[in-house]
């Protein structure tokens, strides 16, 4: 065997070969026959032998400490063994000695033995005597701390001992019946120290008016964070021993404490007690959590509490309700997940059986009881009680519309009158102010916050309320209360998907609110449309104040500055505005149902569109029958209205409105010409085909005129209001989910937003029809006083008759009287264009009237031009402009004063002013005025006016 590179040699080993040698040099002297063999071997031997012994020197002297130090320590060795071993003698002689005593003496020793032991016990027994008197001294300490793990432990201990060890001591009777007592009590500490964990240590105060940026705390956060210190119950550490400290306050850390306190409850056998108890508790503990909330918000906001910031009290009311209903929760979370390591654990037993996980409530059981509360909490602030009883139901769908514009013509069945009572008391200052008194006493000052059942149930006597109780309140709080029911959806896996808290929300918005809301926009609307209707179907009930009922529908000016507009609105037009601009504000506060929003919207725009259409019919038709006035009749009719639309009088208004015109869209003044020559000659030929004269079809009351100017104004201001807010809305199918954060209002139905742009349309091309109706009614009345200015008057009578036509002066009042009206009603670019052109009108009425004239002299000549003159000074008052279409006019009915072969030399030299159908007639009124000339000569005359028309430049 090797080691280190060495050969290492066993001593027994080189015994025995040291024995071998020295035998085999025996054996070889013995069996050597030759002596000098044996000489040699004896030689080699000694010579051998003399090496090993100078070797052995020389280790010797090489080693002499080490051997001087083993045979010093041998010596000391082999004394010290024989005083052991002299010891060992003397003491088995000792102990045969005591064995040989003890046998002697047995009786007497089992005596003492067993005194000894009676006296170890009473010992012991005296000292836990002395331990449990302390017990209770102790245990009001550790609780006074609140350290009840240790607490729990002595009691326990304690009343253990009592019933075991120290069952006999009856001087301990008192004592045990009293920390008997103490045990069962603890458990009664235990729970409610966990209820004050759970619900008095929640965060209320951080959510209250004031301190809104603390109280809002999203769910992932609570469990990223944990609340307050707390971590999520699902970091929790459950495989750790649960210990104490005495040297810290356990409240510190609210995980760890709760964990202590359901061990101890665990150290009490009282886990199915205690959950049961805290089940028990948990919805008058809301309850007082939610009166509580209340009556910290009524003191915080005690001197602001008006109308404007009651909203805003409820969502801090609630906000901070339901903060701290996540914290109880949460703090739930953490107290199920100790319960469930004990009973997971399988040590936990009762009477030998062991506590199954189904004897403990579950977090369903917790958030079916917030719900609970809530949703009571809803129903008082929601008003639900009061409301259901009046419930109004709203519209579910709206189809879209396929009424034509011009449906509004049509012919209605008269409605039957309807009985109104003589008078009535409930709009007196006593009534009003009585009941006003008792509405907010009632629904205010002493409204009750919970059930008289819950109240008794919880202690608490009524409370104020931190707003009045109404069905709008839940615009306010709708959005948080979603986001909080989406927490609680989430939380408990709800089966069906809608938890009982989603599941009253949606009811009370479908059954209840958004019937509420279709009530009141109704009534708000039918009361501002109501007076307007029976205003518009007999304009003369109140003649004698026509002031009054014509301010009576149009918005004061300070509402008309407020709402940034330089004419009059009607009443009823601002009012549905105004209801729609909150059922548009209903569609953000509220965007799960935008659709039914939006719903009443476009059912609101149809109803007052109708009513806008009965208003505009009423005053269009002039006779019972199925007749209107005649500009009512051409803007209906297509050829009419598409031509009047394609002048550049007509774009123009569009770019006032925000449309710029085309470059190609721009026309010279030549072109302006012809087209009003155009429009002359449509309208005249349609007012003068037949010898008649208009009668009754034209508006004869000009107060109606100011209403249509009003009513296109309103219609054309909310059309476009209601286009810029269709402008903002957006599909459902056509929005990607970033389009749909990003918008100001929740996408929509397709179906319902295109309805909704066909009703813009509708009051677009309403606001249009009430201009071009104005525009053909100005018109129209100068056909109405001028054509019988030609067909009635007489221009051949005496010298004195050279004053202006009455018919020319009942137009000039009339149309003094319409600017008046129009001025004020009409914004001015459309001011002008009812009047703009109205001149050349007027002088191609009156030059196409000479055909109606039997004769003519120089008087009536004269007549003529004064009518011409009257007319064009009232047209310059009006449009500021010269008219020289008036100036045209009169030279033409001046050229009646030449001889008709001048004119036509006059044409010739100078080229013609007028069309050849113009000197045609005018030849004609000249030879009808004498009668002395011939057939023959006019008919000469009027080939010489053709052939030199015909040749001259200028001639058609």
């Amino acid at each position: 065997m090797e080691k280190n590179g060495e050969k290492i040699v066993n001593p027994a080993a080189k015994g025995r070969e040291t024995s071998e040698f020295l035998m085999a040099i025996v054996r070889t002297l013995s069996t050597s026959a030759d002596f000098e063999q044996r000489e040699k071997e004896k030689a080699r031997i000694e010579k051998t032998f003399i090496q090993s012994d100078k070797r052995l020197g020389e280790l010797v002297s090489e080693n002499y400490q080490e051997l001087a130090q083993i045979t010093q320590d041998f010596s000391t060795i082999s004394k010290s063994v024989n005083e052991a071993r002299e010891k060992i003698k003397k003491i088995k002689d000792d102990l045969s000695s005591c064995k040989t005593l003890l046998h002697c003496k047995r009786d007497e020793l089992r005596r003492l033995w067993i005194e000894g032991v009676e006296q170890k016990t009473m010992v012991a027994m005296l000292d836990q005597i002395e331990q449990i008197k302390e017990v209770p001294t102790k245990l009001d300490n550790l609780l006074l701390k609140k350290h009840y793990l240790h607490g729990t432990e002595l009691v326990v201990n304690a009343v253990a001992k009592l019933e075991n060890q120290l069952v006999g001591v009856e001087a301990l009777r008192d004592l045990k019946a009293e920390l008997i007592t103490r045990k069962e009590q603890l458990h009664d500490v235990l729970i409610e120290e966990l209820n004050k964990q759970i619900y008095i240590k929640s965060p209320n105060l951080s959510s209250l008016p004031g301190k809104r940026g603390s109280s809002v705390m999203k769910q992932d956060t609570l469990k990223r964070k944990g609340i307050n210190g707390i971590p999520a119950p699902e970091k929790l550490e459950f495989g750790k021993e649960v210990k104490e400290d005495l040297n810290s306050n356990p409240e510190d850390d609210p995980a760890h404490f709760i964990a202590i306190l359901v061990e101890s409850l665990y150290m009490l056998r009282k886990i199915p007690e205690a959950a049961e108890g805290l089940k028990v508790k948990i919805q008058p503990e809301l309850s007082a959590i939610v009166a509580r909330t209340s009556q910290a918000i009524l003191e915080s906001s005690s001197n602001q509490m008006d109308s404007s910031s009651q909203s805003q009290c409820l969502l801090d009311f609630l906000e901070s309700i339901f903060h701290q209903f996540r914290f109880v929760a949460h703090m739930h979370k953490v107290v199920l997940r100790n319960l469930h390591k004990i009973i997971i654990s399988g040590v936990f037993t009762v009477s030998g059986v062991p506590v199954r996980q189904e004897c403990l409530y579950d977090m369903t059981d917790v958030w079916s009881k917030i719900q609970a509360v809530v949703e009571l909490l809803l129903r008082e602030y929601l008003d639900v009680e009061n409301t259901a009883a009046s419930r109004q139901r709203a519209p579910t769908s709206f189809d879209e519309p396929s009424t034509d514009i011009n449906s509004f013509f049509a012919k209605k069945r008269p409605a039957k009158p309807k009985k109104m009572a003589l008078f009535r008391f409930d709009a007196s200052i006593h009534a009003i102010s009585t009941n006003s008194y008792v509405d907010d006493s009632r629904a205010f000052d002493t409204g009750d916050l919970f059930s008289s059942s819950l109240l008794a149930e919880m202690g608490l006597e009524k409370n104020q309320m931190v707003c009045k109780p109404s069905v709008y309140n839940i615009t306010a709080i709708f959005k948080p209360l979603e986001s909080f029911i989406r927490e609680i959806e989430d939380a408990i896996a709800c089966p069906d998907g809608t938890s009982s808290l989603q599941a009253f929300v949606t009811d009370f918005v479908q059954n209840i609110f958004l019937g509420q809301v279709h009530y009141t926009v109704l009534t708000s609307i039918g009361s501002a449309t109501k007076d307007l209707i029976r205003y518009y179907k007999n304009p003369q009930m109140d003649e004698e104040d026509e002031s009054f009922d014509a301010l009576r529908h149009v918005v004061d000016h300070k509402t008309q500055k407020e709402l940034g507009v330089s004419r009059p609105l009607l009443t009823s037009t601002v009012t549905v505005d105004k209801n729609l601009q909150e059922l548009r504000e209903l569609m953000q506060d509220l965007p799960d149902y935008a659709d039914q929003f939006l719903n009443m919207i476009c059912n609101t725009l149809k109803e007052y569109k109708d009513t806008c259409h009965s208003a505009y019919r009423e005053i269009v038709q002039y006779d019972s029958d199925d007749r209107r006035v005649i500009s009512a009749m051409w803007a209906k009719d297509e050829d009419i209205s598409r031509f009047l639309r394609s002048l550049p009088s007509w774009r123009s208004l569009q770019s006032s409105s925000g449309q710029e015109l085309a470059t190609d869209d721009v026309c010279s003044e030549e072109e302006i010409k012809a087209l009003n020559s155009k429009e002359a000659q449509i309208l005249i030929s349609n007012l003068t085909s037949s010898d008649g004269l208009i009668q009754q079809e034209i508006i004869t009351d000009v107060t109606q005129m100011r209403t249509i100017a009003n009513v296109h104004e309103s219609v054309e201001w909310f059309s476009n209001r209601m286009k810029d807010f269709s402008n903002r809305l957006c599909a459902r199918t056509n929005t990607t989910p970033a389009e749909t954060a990003a918008a100001e209002y929740p996408p929509v139905s397709e179906k319902t937003l295109s309805s909704l742009r066909n009703l813009v349309k509708d009051f677009q091309d309403l606001a249009e029809i009430c201009l071009l109706l104005l525009h053909l009614e100005v018109r129209v009345h100068c056909f109405y006083f001028l054509l019988p200015v030609a067909k009635q008057s007489n221009y051949a009578g005496p010298i004195d008759d050279l004053d202006p036509d009455s018919n020319v002066l009942k137009l000039n009042k009339d149309l003094s009287s319409m600017e008046e009206v129009l001025q004020q009603s009409l914004q001015p670019k459309k001011f002008k264009y009812i009047f703009e052109s109205l001149g050349f009108l007027v002088a191609s009425i009156l030059m196409n009237s000479i055909q109606y004239m039997k004769k003519i002299n120089e008087n009536g000549i004269k007549k003529m031009c004064r009518n011409l003159f009257a007319i064009q000074q009232n047209l310059t008052n009006i449009t500021m402009s010269r008219e020289p279409d008036l100036d045209h006019a009169r030279q033409y009915y001046e050229l009646l004063y030449i001889n008709p072969d001048d004119v036509i030399t006059m044409i010739a030299e100078k080229g013609s002013q007028y069309t050849f159908q113009e000197y045609t007639e005018l030849i004609k009124l000249h030879h009808r005025s004498h009668a002395a000339l011939s057939p023959s000569q006019l008919e000469n005359r009027m080939q010489k006016l053709k052939d030199v028309f015909f040749k001259t430049p200028n001639g058609d």
